[in-house]
């Protein structure tokens, strides 16, 4: 029926409409004059004050000083009120789970980091999703009850139509048939569960390399090998959430894995992933080989080669540019996407160097010939994933002004 809140074109909706323009403005530039709000959307002086006062009364904007330094009287500047609403993200993997707490701006007020050893959890996995959820909640200043969202990142995918994680056999205690209903049950905001390297392509989307692409490829190499696929600007995900498990694809050069998700390993994790990186450099006459873990030591080994001009050092590197073109030949063949991120500890680690030495080698390997760049979100990219994911979804709902 005309005139009703939802329908297209009312003044309710197009009031809504500009209101969200203005809030993402204020998102974007920070505190903003009436005058500038009215500049950057469009409208009326009277129609941006009408709009302001509407938003202040709605508790999503708040009068936060004022201009200084510009000739004539100086202008109210206005700011969206952080407190308004909250989101939390975690970042699972067998050793700890990292948590933090933003508020709506996106700004992190908490962070925390539980351990989690061992190949039996010491915790049943509920009690460690809300210790680490309530050790960023704590540093934050507030209570369990305040955060808005929470978006979870795991190895692997949950099947949506079984409620169990896939691919994603190392992770100890998360593959009971009733977690996802045990965590629905102990948390009180809503909960979504997304791949960790899917949530390193929404950090790199949203705040990174693939800033304006809408069909990128992000390969991630960490503790894991993995890819996210993003096509016409959303995350392909596949009908198990398995899209981008591109460990367990079979390449040339490395033996045939059989029962892949029983050995949790694959061909192209086999030749290209981190733990090939220790034995290849030791095959390579290299005996300062790091100890440790092998996403740490992989890192190390990266980062040293790419400092070499030659020698074994940079024998490696080449040899593992090689080995990572040969899956991603195959990637690009069948996606034929306009950019690649490098991502993941063990890629990153050998910046511009390792960048163009794959890129060179994708060329002859590959007829389609995307863009490959390393990515910018250096500092807990699967975190930061998922408190952008939080937030998207927590703006969607608190800057709806059309109720």
């Amino acid at each position: 029926m005309a005139g009703t809140a939802g329908t297209p074109g009312t003044p309710r909706v197009l009031r809504a409409m500009n209101d969200r323009a203005a809030l993402d403005l204020l998102l974007a530039h920070g505190p903003l004059s009436r005058t500038r709000i009215g500049k950057l959307t469009g409208l009326s002086k009277p129609t941006a004050s009408q709009l302001l006062a509407r938003l202040e009364a709605a508790g999503l904007v708040r009068a936060t000083g004022t201009s200084e330094g510009r000739p004539g009287p100086n202008a109210q500047l206005y700011a969206i009120d952080p407190a308004v609403a909250y989101a939390a993200g975690l970042d699972v993997t067998p050793q700890r789970i990292r948590a933090a707490v933003a508020d709506i701006t996106g700004r992190t007020v908490g962070e925390y980091e539980l351990s989690t050893p061992g190949r039996r959890p010491a915790q049943p996995v509920v009690r460690q999703v809300t210790d680490a959820l309530d050790g960023a909640v704590k540093a934050a200043g507030l209570a369990r009850s305040d955060v808005h969202r929470l978006v979870i990142g795991t190895p692997g995918a949950f099947d949506p139509g079984t409620g169990r994680l896939r691919y994603a056999s190392h992770l100890p205690g998360w593959h009971s048939p009733a977690l996802l209903d045990e965590l629905a049950a102990a948390l009180p905001m809503p909960v979504e569960y997304e791949n960790d390297v899917n949530l390193a392509a929404v950090a790199e989307q949203r705040l990174g390399a693939a800033r304006g692409h809408e069909d990128f490829v992000l390969l991630w190499n960490q503790e894991g090998l993995g890819a996210a696929l993003v096509l016409g600007g959303r995350l392909h995900r596949g009908w198990t959430g398995g899209a981008g498990e591109v460990g367990f694809l079979p390449v040339p050069g490395a033996p045939l894995v059989r029962h892949v998700t029983r050995a949790n390993s694959g061909g192209y994790q086999e030749l290209a992933g981190s733990q090939a990186l220790p034995g290849l450099a030791r095959d390579l006459g290299i005996s300062d080989v790091p100890p440790g873990p092998h996403a740490e030591a992989a890192a190390l080994l990266v980062a040293r080669a790419a400092d070499h001009a030659d020698g074994p050092h940079r024998e490696l590197l080449r040899a593992y540019a090689t080995r990572l073109a040969t899956g991603l030949a195959s990637l690009v063949s069948v996606l034929d996407p306009e950019l690649v991120v490098l991502s993941g500890s063990a890629l990153t680690a050998g910046g511009e160097v390792l960048r163009a030495l794959v890129q060179a080698e994708l060329a002859e390997l590959a007829a389609t010939r995307p863009r490959l760049v390393v990515g910018e979100v250096r500092e807990h990219p699967v975190l930061r994933g998922a408190l952008e994911s939080a937030l998207a979804a927590t703006r969607d709902e608190v800057f709806d002004t059309s109720r």
